[in-house]
This record gives structure tokens, sequence and C-alpha cells, in this order.
């Protein structure tokens, strides 16, 4: 009882503080910051509505801080003032123009909205549109006609927001100075919200699409919209399992109302629908300054921030600007909070205090008003476990060693391959009783599940668990984690999910104070998992078959990590075949699974092989 009373009166004492926090931004920026409303024609003679504050004082010039959304730029109307200016408030106390844009098709903004809309590399007239000629034209308008700009813009969002950051990228207006794509929705059948590795994220997709995926017919304000898909549950896991396959859902809930929905339905492997939307390819001679953050426990956007800085890096000269910033955080958790706890983990310092003081401001600081020294590395990144900041050079860093973790017999794991012959574990694997993604009830997907404890996953018998000794030395990852498998099934195809988890000692202390009563001896923390659907070993254009008793590799990347595991704790990696109801279920048939039926499900028998002819194993780059 008493825990319970602690957590309640520090909720209360947290929403009070919250409350007072967001009154006293809400008046500065009234007191500080005038609102106007205007709609910008572009190229093709549609308008996009922007709302722009404007510093009172105007008695010098300010920058110009853009974010493009599909999300609504409200409040709507030029008295209706934004409780906060940027996504921090140094930003509107630092002195900028801000301007949001209901990007084209959606709220207020005229014209056919397109999810993730393609680049648009050759255009050849003004018909020719995308997010890269809208950012433009907006641009070109601001600075012949917003009073006292200094003729600089900047522009970040994260999410999808991000998405729309990377986006201003191609052939971006000479304005344009500094750009930050934060969690950026990149691709998203590889690794972004809908897909990992082809594997269908069901809980994010149905709950995102039966609301923003409805289409309006005109110009509306969110006040206006009322034509979500409606639906109730309290445990996901139940609601998930009992609406069965996949077309269910369009029966029972979507009809024909919600086109991308269909358009998931329609293209199940990596077709030209989905090869279109990735951005990757299109970022090349990039002007703009570019700074990429993310989270490594970000349940949505990860791979986009790891791999649009990649592909910066990779298509542009040395000579270009392109940062990277990685925080033990959940999705935009590096602008929401101090970002020192997350789920039971403690992470020793304020990490986005930090971050909005002494990287993203001074960043914009730089190349929009000239002011400081640029004085960020190539990439600022936080490793969990010694819970410091580093400074890398490069990312990955260079003073690093390849190593590679096997699968040893009796569910041990070394840096030592295996030496035994025809050695495997085997179980069943029942897409009618998949493996929980995390453990206890809930209603909606948590972000919580990115680093909680893993325990309740080792207990079941169709989880395999391969663990170190104690660890005699810390041993800290930096960089992609590569699951390297050797698998076979009964059935024709198979979803597989590795873990890396850290094994806390068995002395380790309890947090204080510790209202929900977690249990740290012991405790298995997630620090990476991911999927990855076997029948696109080869290829995710086109999908192959296993063959049912045939030993198959499985190998796949998983997005970074930056971790410490310390001495007297222990590797662990575990193995499974669903992750639900995060991830749809594989039928463990080789169907096209969004068309399949209840009846297509099956029990499968698999082997996890570990020895000298299939050395299932996971490759890490260790810190030197």
């Amino acid at each position: 009882m008493k825990k319970i009373l602690l957590l309640f009166g520090l909720i209360i004492l947290s929403t009070q503080l919250r409350a007072q926090t967001t009154a006293e931004d809400s008046t500065y920026i009234r007191q500080n910051y005038i609102k106007m409303e205007k709609q910008i024609t572009m190229r093709d003679g549609k308008k996009l509505f922007v709302a722009i504050y404007m510093p009172k004082d105007q008695s010098k010039k300010y920058p110009i801080l853009m974010t493009r959304t599909p999300y609504n730029v409200g409040p709507y109307g030029p008295d209706a003032y934004k409780k906060m200016l940027g996504q921090n408030m140094l930003f509107a106390k630092a002195g900028y123009i801000f301007v949001y844009e209901d990007v084209r098709g959606r709220w207020m903004s005229e014209g056919q909205f397109v999810d993730v809309r393609p680049q648009i590399d050759n255009k050849k007239g003004k018909n020719d549109i995308d997010e890269s000629s809208d950012t433009y034209d907006t641009i070109d308008w601001l600075i012949k006609n917003v009073p006292n700009n200094n003729g600089k813009v900047g522009i970040l969002g994260i999410s999808y927001p991000g998405f729309y950051s990377t986006a201003s990228l191609p052939n971006a207006h000479p304005a344009l100075k500094a750009v930050s794509p934060q969690a950026p929705v990149t691709d998203w059948f590889i690794g972004d919200d809908f897909h990992h590795n082809g594997a269908f994220f069901l809980m994010d997709a149905f709950s995102f699409i039966t609301n923003f995926g409805v289409p309006r017919l005109k110009p509306i304000t969110p006040d206006q919209f009322k034509n979500g898909v409606k639906y109730t549950l309290k445990d996901n896991y139940k609601f998930y399992l009992e609406m069965g396959a996949l077309p269910n859902y369009k029966k029972k809930y979507m009809g024909d109302s919600v086109k991308f929905w269909n358009d998931i339905m329609d293209h199940p492997n990596y077709d030209f629908f989905w090869q279109a939307m990735n951005i990757r390819p299109h970022l090349k001679n990039i002007t703009p300054a570019t700074m990429v953050v993310g989270g490594f426990f970000d349940a949505e956007d990860c791979f986009g921030a790891l791999h649009v800085y990649k592909s910066l890096q990779e298509q542009n000269p040395e000579s270009h600007p392109n940062m990277l910033v990685m925080g033990p955080w959940f999705h935009g958790g590096w602008e929401r909070g101090e970002g020192q706890y997350f789920d039971d983990q403690n992470f020793g310092s304020k990490t986005s205090v930090w971050f909005r003081e002494n990287v993203e401001l001074p960043f914009f600081n730089y190349y929009l008003k000239g002011e400081g020294e640029m004085a960020l590395p190539k990439a600022t990144i936080f490793i969990t476990g010694s819970n410091e900041w580093h400074k890398f050079s490069s990312w990955p860093p260079q003073n690093t060693e390849e190593k590679t973790l096997y699968f040893q017999p009796n569910g041990k794991l070394t840096f030592s391959q295996p030496t035994t012959t025809d050695s495997f574990d085997e179980y069943v694997s029942d897409p009618n009783a998949p493996v929980p993604y995390q453990d206890g009830i809930q209603e909606r997907r948590t972000r919580e599940y990115m680093l909680d404890d893993q325990r309740f996953a080792e207990r079941r018998p169709d989880v395999k668990v391969y663990q170190t000794d104690t660890l005699t030395e810390d041993i800290t990852l930096t960089g992609p984690v590569i699951a390297n498998l050797f698998s076979s099934t009964t059935g024709t195809d198979a979803d597989y999910v590795v873990k890396l988890v850290d094994v806390f000692p068995d002395n380790y202390p309890n947090p204080v104070p510790n209202p929900k009563g977690v249990i740290m001896q012991g405790y298995e923390m997630l620090i990476r998992g991911e999927i990855f659907r076997a029948r696109y070993r080869n290829s995710y254009e086109h999908p192959e078959a296993m063959e049912p008793g045939k030993v198959t590799e499985i190998k796949y990347a998983m997005p970074d990590v930056a971790h410490t595991f310390r001495k007297g704790h222990r590797i662990m990696i575990q193995v499974q075949n669903s992750w639900f109801p995060l991830v749809d279920r594989n039928p463990q048939k080789f169907v096209d699974i969004y068309t399949a039926k209840d009846s297509d499900f099956q029990k499968a028998t698999i082997r996890i092989y570990h020895d000298t002819q299939n050395p299932s194993s996971v490759k890490v780059i260790v810190l030197q």
C-alpha cells in the first residue's frame, strides 16, 4: 500500500509541475510572439496552409525554423496560439520565426495526400510535384514575404515530420541551411513502423491507419473530423488473436474506406510500391548541414535515423556537414521530459536536457544565426550500461573489433566456435499460442517493450535461450548486430525473432524509491530485438518457401546498439518465432499472408542448430 501511495503521489506532483510549466510557456509565447496564417500557392496552383509565429521584437532579423506535418498545425485561427514553439522552449527564447505547414492534402491544405510521397528526380513540368518541390516553393514564399527574416531557413521534425525533413534535402532551396530529420519515417517495408524485414507490424499499423488513414474530402480542421474507424479493446493480445487472419480486419472494420490498408494488403512484397517510397537513394548532392537524431529504444523509427544518416554519409562528399545523435530514448524522447529514466532503467543523467542544450540548439544557432562554433563531432552517442555520452569521429566507431557469439549446447553462449556435431534445440511453434511481445496485459502497444524485462519469455518452451558465463570485464557493443541462424522447420515458412539481452547479477540493487516494486536481481534488459520473415532470406522482392526439414541459413542485420555489458552481468540471446501482437502471425505455411485463411495457420517443429557445420551465432562490434 505504501508503494502504491508513493507512486500515486509522484504522478500527482509530476502532473502539477507539467501543468505549471505549460502555463508559463503559453504565457511567454503570447507575450513575445504574434501569429498569422497564410495559404501559399505551389507551382501547380494548389495552396498549402501555414501558421507563422514571429517575434514581437522587430529590432533585428530572425531565421525561420519550419516543421511540415501531416498531423495538423493547430490550433487554427489567428488568435489561437500554440502552447510551445519549436520542439522545446529553448528555441522560442532564443528568437526564431516559427512556421508550421499542413502538408499537401492534409487538414487545411489543398491537393491530394499521398503517404510518404515518392520523390521525382527529373521533373518535367509544374505538375510534377513531390515533398521536395512543395518545401522549395514554401521556403521561396517565406523568405520573400515574412518580414524581418534573415534569409536562412532550418527544418526539423520527428517521425512523419522527420520524413518531410529528409524530403527537404534533395534539390534544396538555397536558403535552406540546416535540417534535422529526427526518427524519420524512411522505409515502411524494411525497418520502420509498419514492417521490419518484411514482417507486418500489425498492432501499430491497425491503430494508426484506422484514424490517420481515413480520407477527408476537403480541407477541414481536426475538430470537424469524425470518421475514424471505431473499435474497442482492453487486452491487445486477446483482441488481435481473436481477430484471426488479416482479411478479417477489412471485413469487420475497414471495408473500402481506408486506402492505405488496402495498399498494404495488395503489396505483400518489396515491389515498386514500397521501393518508390524509399527516399534514401535520392539523398545525393545535399547542401544543407544535417543532424540526424534517433533513440536506441525507439519502437517506431530507430531504423530511419540510423539509415538516413548512413545514406547521407555514403552518398555525399566527406566535406558535407552530417552528424548523428543517438540516445537512450523512446520515440521523440529527446524532446519530451528529462531523459534520465525510461521504464525500469536509470541512465544517471538528464540525457534529453543535455541534448537540447548542448547539441540541438547550438546546431541551429550556428547554421542559422552564425552564433558559436561548430564543435559537434560526427557522432554523439549515449552508451547505456556505462551511461556515458561519447563523441566519435565516425559511426560505427573506428576503434572496434568484430566478434561472434556462438550458440552452444545446453544454452551456452561463447565467443568460441562450437566443437560438437549434429547439435540442435527443438521445439514447437504454434501460431495459435504466439509468444507475447511483453509481459502483462496492455490495451495499446507500449514503448517500454523496447528495453523491458524478458524473464517472462525465457520461461516459455518455444523460446530458446543462450547465455554467457558471468562476465569478468566490461564489454561495450557499438554498431550493428548481425543475427546468423541455422534452422529448419516442418513448415514452409517461419518468422525468427532474435533478442540481445543484458542479464543483471543476482545481487543487483533495486531502485530507491521503488514504487513499482521491480525486482532487479536477475533482470533481463532487452537491448535489441528484431524479427525476420524467412521467405525474404534471399530477396525482399521474390519470396521463397522453406523446404521442410532442410537446414536453412537466416542471416539479417538488427539495428545498431550502444551498450556496455558490465562486469558481473551476462550476455543472453533469445530466439523465438512469434512476437505477438506486435507482429502479425506467420501461418508457417508459404501462402500470401495478407490473403490467408484462419485454417492456414499450423504448428511447426523448429530446430535451431549449433554445431560445427551449422554454427548459429550473433556477430557484434566491440569497442576497444
